[in-house]
């Protein structure tokens, strides 16, 4: 059985974890087969390289789907917990 390398696990979560973030984008209607919008920008280019290579991909348009999906998905939990601070009595007995 071959072992894999820690790159290559790497890619393979990353691959996993963006299909997974495209399904869930189109599931909700936020991707489709229409592309009707154009979004441009000006940022460097070591940023657009850095961003490809983590996400393990390769064309500017996958990095942008994959990046808003992302950003539209992303849910508010930290926000809440930290919201909650303070929200349970100090006298409660916590151990279980």
């Amino acid at each position: 059985m071959a072992t894999r390398t820690a790159a290559e696990n790497d890619e393979r979560a990353a691959r996993t974890r963006n299909r997974l973030t495209l399904e869930q984008a189109r599931a909700l209607g936020l991707l489709g087969a229409a592309k009707n919008t154009r979004l441009s920008g000006r940022v460097s280019s070591e940023l657009i390289e850095a961003a490809k290579k983590r996400a393990h991909v390769n064309s500017d348009t996958e990095l942008l789907e994959l990046a808003l999906s992302r950003l539209a998905l992303e849910d508010d939990f930290g926000a809440r917990l930290v919201g909650r601070k303070g929200s349970i009595p100090a006298d409660i007995d916590l151990v279980v």
